[in-house]
């Protein structure tokens, strides 16, 4: 996809780590686990002064990501005319695959595509989702996505409280049948309900809990085994069960989900993983030749999460996004969107539409 030339003065990569709480008020049996966001933001600014905002994922890789956005992405992009970033996207791919085409490799190639498409969309004067080709909705529909809990008490309480607020889709993090059992008892038979399992059962303990969950009727059951690449095994275990399976998180570039998409009734492309923008898009043409339907993959809150709403503007229904249902200590972009009655609306500013605020961002730099 061609578009307006531009010439890239400078990146750089910011390293951030942001608290938040899983919503816990009360009294529990073990401590909070997880309790940070780790995000590396990546800036990049025209010869002309227009500044695009990219993330990549770094969950736990922080120093990594950041190390392989600066030493082997940014020399290849710097002082560089970009007139196609579909181009530019693979040669940073080929380029440096002699270090491995996945992991830690795309995570900073990813940030850096998602950066230039925020230029393009502001050069062009319009959102993101409109830039590329127009959005089929305004609004897209929510689900709240919970961390672990393993406590049974504690997801009724959170669950039901999730519902309260106008959520309409609950997954959770639980890999055991009563912590899943309760989240179902807590918003009733009519609410579809998920389960991300993270890759933690082996085939047998799939085999023995999947007939459980098709009793509770889940949505869907994410990543059940490990590897997450093994996509005949997920096709065995959903054929086999009857229980819609997802995965893709954990894929990275289209060529994977080209493998993926025919094994699971969800493909789940993460923007800051899977290539940017630029190979989110071919997720979705793989997508619809499959009439399969994507569920992005978003824990987020930079630009990942910008990017992942403009992506579902493009989408058709029942296409969801994904919100981490936690509260950060305080949001990069203090006008980012939020959920209202489990709906939200795609960003009508020009580009992503992320514009962080200086003071929060130093507050959250990572020395």
């Amino acid at each position: 996809m061609r578009h307006p030339a531009f010439r890239i003065k400078s990146l750089t990569a910011i390293p951030l780590r942001v608290p938040f709480s899983d919503q816990v008020t009360g009294q529990r049996a073990q401590p909070q686990g997880w309790r940070e966001f780790d995000m590396a933001l990546i800036r990049a600014e025209t010869t002309d002064g227009v500044v695009g905002w990219g993330e990549c994922f770094a969950y736990g890789c922080l120093r990594a990501v950041c190390a392989a956005a600066e030493d082997m992405v940014f020399p290849m992009v710097r002082d560089r005319e970009i007139v196609d970033i579909e181009v530019l996207n693979r040669e940073l791919q080929f380029q440096l695959h002699i270090w491995g085409r996945y992991g830690i490799t795309i995570f900073a190639i990813s940030g850096v595509d998602i950066a230039l498409w925020d230029i393009v969309a502001k050069i062009s004067g319009k959102p993101l989702a409109e830039a590329i080709g127009g959005a089929q909705r305004a609004e897209v529909p929510v689900y709240a996505s919970l961390v672990r809990y393993a406590e049974p008490r504690l997801i009724e309480d959170i669950a039901t409280r999730a519902i309260g607020e106008g959520y309409r889709h609950i997954k959770l993090h639980e890999v055991a049948l009563d912590p899943i059992a309760a989240g179902r008892r807590a918003i009733g038979p009519g609410v579809p309900l998920m389960t991300d399992v993270n890759c933690r059962w082996s085939v047998p303990q799939a085999e023995t809990i999947l007939p459980k969950l098709k009793e509770l009727d889940l949505y869907w059951v994410e990543e059940p085994v490990f590897p997450p690449e093994d996509f005949r095994t997920l096709h065995r275990l959903q054929e086999q069960f009857a229980v819609p399976i997802s995965a893709g998180e954990n894929a990275c570039t289209a060529i994977e989900f080209e493998r993926l998409i025919h094994a699971v009734t969800y493909p789940q492309p993460s923007v800051t993983k899977v290539g940017g923008i630029t190979e989110f898009l071919k997720v979705v043409k793989f997508a619809a030749a499959s009439g399969r339907t994507p569920m992005p993959h978003s824990p987020y809150f930079g630009p990942g999460y910008w990017a992942t709403l403009h992506l579902c503007g493009l989408l058709a229904e029942p296409s969801l996004f994904e919100f981490m249902y936690v509260k950060t200590d305080a949001w990069l972009d203090p006008e980012i969107p939020l959920p209202r009655n489990g709906k939200l609306a795609v960003p009508s500013r020009a580009g992503l539409g992320f514009e962080p605020d200086e003071k929060t961002l130093q507050r959250f730099r990572v020395a």
